[in-house]
């Protein structure tokens, strides 16, 4: 009699590569569809007006112009910067020739998602190259040892405190894929601390998401939500706190059972049958006995490789950083690493390419999640859902209107996953329903922000799939784990929302 060979879930890149050819499948089934789309040009101070047929229009850069074209908006937004993105105009929507994607397009699209995340594959492999290094001289090995004795017995306080920070990243600049470089650092801290790889994946990845998903002072989601729908952003900000500290409450609860049980039981670990293979990845130096010296060395290693983390903080929050400027940040530290790692010039060149190769699946991943979008982009079918969604909410009861809204952002946010992209495209449109039907537009830009912010747990083509690739961990386990808290989430945000209309 032969053993059946257990089914295991597929990986990152089947699941991706199975939604490709469903996004695919869609752009021949919705119908391709444009809005025209309003842009400023400051230099000659005038509007330019990007028709779907392509065709450009261009009209005087006046308050005049912006109200013929209903876009409720004050000339100054333009003038001063604030909204740099083109907008849609609203009852511009127009079908256009179906472009649906075949195979050969299918097959495209994921070497042009490489192309499109190449900064984001430079920054994950030099991050992969300086943790071989580090691993290499034993650098993790005897910090790990030396704060699992100091957290002995508060184990706990350590998933508090990174979910914190990193919901304070959330909700203040959008700190989202910067998380990637976390994992590597913390996983084995966490892993040597007695929880298993869900919890850590839950501290860093809900908490940025919980964050961003009840922004407070986020620019790249509020506060260009806010400009585009023509409020200030501090409109509401009170209550976006407490809702922001309620659900923060609210996550961290459902962690703490969650890895109570598990350090009570490891065998209640969702991810127990991959243990091995997680510890491998993370603890294959680790030998818990073992007593590595923390040396001068390994601490200024350390010291050197943390001390890049507040300074890529604040040069996103303050300067504007991206990727480029990160990754130029972690070669410069890459580089101070080499040169007090006391390895030869060779050993430490062959680390670091080792320690880049380990990470050659998460690139690739990267770059996979970002085809689906790809594909979608040249359906043109986003412009579509988007003017099915406005009817649907159009002339609605204040909270249903509400409720509606939050879905519809829900189902947005998977087809446009940039939620600067989706702010500018979607509240010249949104926005003004909310005085049809009697509420305050604020009440739109939390639905938008927290149906967007909802679907994250769980889009493919976010930060999920990436996230767990790089942590040894399949979507469906995620699934079990996230989909409860989904569901609370859900319902504390359909309550806040309501509450929010009524007031």
């Amino acid at each position: 009699m032969t053993n059946k060979k257990k089914r295991s879930f597929p990986t990152a890149f089947t699941v991706l590569f199975i939604i490709l050819i469903l996004a695919a499948g869609l752009t021949y089934i919705v119908p391709s569809g444009k809005f025209s789309r309003l842009t400023y040009d400051s230099q000659a101070n005038e509007f330019i007006i990007t028709k779907p047929n392509d065709s450009v229009e261009t009209l005087s850069a006046t308050q005049e112009t912006l109200n013929k074209l209903k876009i409720q908006l004050s000339l100054d937004k333009f003038v001063d910067g604030v909204i740099q993105k083109p907008i849609a105009v609203p009852n511009t929507y127009t079908r256009i020739e179906q472009h649906p994607q075949g195979i050969l397009e299918i097959l495209k699209a994921p070497i042009e998602g490489v192309f499109d995340t190449v900064d984001i594959m430079v920054f994950v492999l030099i991050l992969g190259g300086i943790i071989g290094i580090i691993n290499k001289i034993g650098a993790f090995d005897a910090g790990i040892a030396a704060l699992s004795k100091r957290t002995k017995g508060k184990e706990f306080l350590l998933v508090t405190l990174v979910f914190l920070l990193t919901t304070l990243g959330g909700t203040t600049f959008g700190l989202a894929e910067e998380t990637i470089a976390f994992y590597p650092i913390l996983m084995p801290i966490f892993l040597v601390s007695g929880f298993d790889a869900i919890t850590c994946i839950a501290a860093i990845y809900m908490g940025s998401s919980i964050g961003t998903m009840f922004s407070t002072v986020n620019p790249f989601s509020v506060v260009i939500a806010s400009n585009a729908a023509g409020i200030n952003f501090t409109n509401g900000l009170m209550y976006r706190i407490i809702v922001l500290s309620l659900g923060s409450l609210i996550t961290l609860v459902y962690m703490y059972y969650y890895a109570k049980k598990v350090r009570l039981n490891p065998k209640a670990s969702l991810v127990y049958e991959d243990e091995n293979a997680i510890h491998e990845r993370f603890l294959k130096s680790y030998d818990i006995e073992s007593k590595v010296e923390f040396t001068i060395r390994r601490k200024i290693v350390l010291l050197i490789f943390a001390l890049a983390f507040p300074i890529m903080i604040w040069g996103v929050a303050r300067d504007g950083w991206w990727f480029e400027e990160m990754s130029t940040l972690f070669l410069a530290d890459a580089i101070l690493i080499m040169i007090f790692s006391g390895l030869s010039e060779k050993d430490c060149v062959n680390t670091f390419i080792s320690g880049a190769a380990d990470l050659v699946g998460v690139v690739l991943t990267i770059g996979l999640a970002r085809s689906i979008n790809i594909v979608m982009d040249n359906g043109f079918i986003s412009d579509t859902l988007l003017n099915y969604s406005a009817e649907i909410v159009t002339q609605m009861n204040g909270g249903v209107f509400a409720v509606v809204q939050m879905v519809v952002f829900s189902v947005l946010g998977f087809f446009i996953p940039s939620s600067s992209g989706l702010a500018v495209l979607s509240m010249p449109i949104m926005a003004p329903l909310a005085d049809t039907v009697g509420v305050s537009r604020e009440v739109v830009i939390n639905a938008y922000n927290w149906g967007q912010g909802l679907m994250s747990f769980i889009t493919p083509t976010g930060l999920i799939l990436v996230t767990l690739e790089m942590a040894e961990t399949t979507f469906d386990k995620w699934l079990k784990y996230i989909l409860p808290l989904m569901g609370i989430m859900a319902v504390f945000s359909v309550v806040m929302l309501v509450l929010n209309a009524l007031i």
